[in-house]
């Protein structure tokens, strides 16, 4: 008998946890609340549902963000712009027939609130939602989305504030905001696209921070996307010896601020009836709008009050996605991690590992072996990165992609390539680490996956071909150049293998 799935959104999370199940022979429905695929990505009008403001732009380059057997068109820009996102993702759900899967406007997600039991004999859900005709029970494993309900920091006087103040959740464009003062409170890649946005048109605007960011630009070396140049499993793998923090991500911060449309400030001590105090004493007078660019709470309603245990201030699931209480592993959360760049790879192989898990072809530990390790990663990740209840987990996002991909016996095997394909190894090793590496092999295994890592490189290369420009012909310096970074790369790349796979030949002789 198949296997019957729930899938509970149908943003990138819930595109590719359908597809996973079918690649594994489940059968997948898809319940989405609006009346169309995209989920976040989908810009919407309608007031009170999730959305984004009118200016995003992605922050992971095209390639650095794709699913891994389906490389973006080569003509979208590298960073695209939310319209062409939400282009690629139903051009996504065409190519793999997902949409006859995914049912549209079946009502607010809160449809499962309190009707959600599991049976402990069986594993199975049953799950209750409103449609035009009445009610259906569903019998299924669950795959599921989560709420980010808004989080509106309480900050003495915000009472007596005279002036206008929301929640950067409400935020669509800088229409109605020319020529005031503006603040804006919190220092994230929303916070600080929200203050370039509004600096265009506004007198001024404040960026209140508590503890600052790195700020980096989307465009790296030669013009090429930042995370194609610096995001490589070997330039990641160093770096994470000195740098843990994620950056925020924007081109135009840097030049609002030398140029005094935008002006730092330290964190908001207080409200006055049209004043803003910082903790630094210094005063702003004549506010007339404040946006608490604050972050948002997670919260999952419609899920029984025993699988919400908490672990510091992440929720308590094993691997980030099953919760280590159920008799029977019939749940997922899928999509809820944070680390450097785009979640959808990480979402697409918890999908896939999810799925293996629910057929039994993956087997999880005991429930205390289990609890343990989910305890482990959390006192770890806490020493590394700064967690908090807005921030409550992060990820190293190779490491842990890796682990998934292990188990489901899709992690590329770089020694073995090594001596059967050492182009290719170079360029997984030190090329963009990108998703189609974890299809050259394994379950899921695509065809089309090595080209598709070969093919990258043309691919980001081609919006940038809007003339014809002749090729000059190479000369010597060229060439020696040529052979002088080929033996930097040889010896990164055994510096590399030393240090994840601590080869023998090199341990000292006691």
């Amino acid at each position: 008998m198949v296997q019957k799935v729930a899938v509970i959104g149908a943003g990138p999370c819930g595109l590719s946890s359908v597809k996973a199940c079918l690649d594994e022979g489940l059968e997948p429905t898809c319940f989405e609340s609006s009346d169309d695929i995209g989920g976040l990505w989908r810009y919407k009008l309608v007031p009170g549902r999730t959305n984004i403001y009118q200016c995003v732009i992605i922050n992971s380059s095209k390639e650095m963000m794709a699913f891994s057997d389906f490389p973006p068109p080569a003509e979208l820009p590298n960073s695209m712009h939310h319209t062409e996102v939400l282009l690629y993702l139903r051009l996504y759900a065409q190519t793999f027939s997902l949409l006859q899967h995914i049912h549209l406007q079946v009502g607010e997600l809160i449809f499962i609130r309190g009707r959600t039991s599991m049976r402990q004999d069986s594993g199975t859900w049953r799950r209750r939602r409103q449609t035009v005709g009445g009610r259906r029970i569903f019998g299924t494993a669950l795959i599921m989305s989560f709420f980010f309900p808004f989080f509106l920091r309480s900050i003495s006087g915000i009472e007596s504030f005279k002036g206008r103040y929301f929640h950067s959740w409400e935020y669509r464009n800088a229409k109605g905001l020319e020529g005031k003062r503006v603040v804006v409170i919190g220092f994230g890649n929303c916070g600080c696209d929200i203050a370039v946005d509004i600096s265009r048109v506004a007198e001024r605007v404040y960026l209140s921070t508590r503890s600052g960011a790195w700020v980096v630009g989307r465009v790296g070396p030669g013009g090429l996307p930042f995370d194609t140049t610096w995001i490589s499993r070997l330039v990641v793998t160093l770096s994470s010896l000195f740098w843990a923090q994620i950056p925020v991500i924007n081109d135009d911060l840097p030049g609002r601020i030398i140029s005094g449309r935008i002006q730092v400030k330290p964190n908001v001590k207080e409200f006055r009836e049209t004043s803003v105090v910082f903790t630094d004493r210094s005063i702003i007078d004549e506010v007339d709008v404040v946006v608490f660019a604050t972050g948002y709470n997670y919260s999952f309603p419609f899920l029984p009050p025993d699988l919400q245990a908490k672990s510091g201030y992440r929720l308590r699931l094993y691997k980030h996605v099953i919760p280590p209480t159920l008799a029977h592993p019939t749940l997922a959360v899928v999509g809820f991690i944070h680390g450097l760049g785009a979640i959808n790879s990480m979402a697409e192989m918890q999908a896939r590992w999810s799925t293996r898990v629910f057929k039994g072809l993956i087997s999880l530990p005991a429930e205390d072996v289990m609890v343990k390790e989910i305890e482990t990663e959390t006192a770890t990740m806490n020493q590394k990165f700064v967690c908090s209840e807005r921030n409550p987990l992060q990820v190293d996002v190779i490491p842990y992609t890796d682990s998934l991909a292990e188990q489901v016996g899709a992690k590329p095997n770089i020694l073995q390539l090594l001596f059967t394909e050492p182009a290719l190894v170079l360029q997984v090793v030190l090329g963009p680490y990108t998703s189609y590496q974890y299809r050259l092999s394994g379950p899921g295994k695509w065809a089309g996956a090595r080209q598709a890592i070969f093919a990258q490189k043309q691919r980001i290369a081609r919006p940038f071909r809007t003339r014809a420009v002749s090729e000059e012909p190479g000369n010597e310096a060229s060439s020696k150049l040529s052979i002088l970074l080929a033996f930097i790369t040889g010896a990164a790349l055994l510096c590399y293998l030393i240090y994840n796979w601590h080869l023998p030949f090199f341990h000292s002789v006691e």
